[in-house]
C-alpha cells in the first residue's frame, strides 16, 4: 500500500512538472519571447529599475553651527554657515516603492534682532527645491523630503 501510495506521488508529480511547461514552451511562450515580451513582471521596466537622484541639502545663516542630517547616512557636523552638501542617492524599485527619507537639521544660529533661533534649511531633488524652512524661533526648524 505504502509503495503503491508513493508511485501515485511520483506520477503526480511528474505530471505536474509536464503540465506547467518546465522546459517545453508553447506557442504563446514562443510567440512572446519572439517579441522580446515577458510575463515575468507586472511592472512596467521604469519602475523595476534603479534611479539615481542629486539630492543637495542646504543651511544658511551665518557662523557656526551644528547640522544634523540624513543623505546617504546619519551624520552630525560642526559646519561654518552656509553650508551645502550634495550626493548621488541610487534607489532600487523596492526602495522607491517604500520611500527613501532625506533631510536635514541646522542647528541654532544668532539671529538678525539678537536671539538664537534655527538657522533656514532647504533639500533640493534633482534641480527642484522640494523643501524649504525659513528658520527662526518658530516653526519646526526641520527640511525632510521623501524620494519615491
Amino acid at each position: 500500500m505504502r509503495r503503491a501510495m508513493t508511485m501515485t506521488a511520483l506520477i503526480a508529480a511528474v505530471g505536474l512538472m509536464t503540465a506547467c511547461g518546465s522546459g517545453g514552451g508553447g506557442d504563446a511562450e514562443k510567440e512572446r519571447a519572439d517579441k522580446g515580451t515577458s510575463t515575468s513582471s507586472s511592472e512596467p521596466a521604469s519602475e523595476s529599475q534603479d534611479k539615481t537622484y542629486e539630492v543637495t541639502l542646504e543651511v544658511g545663516g551665518e557662523g557656526e553651527s551644528s547640522v544634523y542630517y540624513n543623505l546617504d547616512t546619519n551624520r552630525s557636523e560642526q559646519v561654518t554657515l552656509p553650508w551645502k552638501k550634495s550626493d548621488s542617492l541610487t534607489l532600487t524599485s523596492t526602495q522607491r516603492k517604500v520611500g527613501t527619507i532625506v533631510s536635514v537639521v541646522p542647528g541654532p544660529v544668532k539671529l538678525s534682532d539678537g536671539r538664537l533661533g534655527a538657522a533656514p534649511c532647504s533639500i533640493t531633488v534633482d534641480g527642484k527645491k522640494v523643501v524649504e524652512d525659513p528658520g527662526g524661533v518658530d516653526g519646526k526648524h526641520l527640511c525632510e523630503y521623501t524620494i519615491h
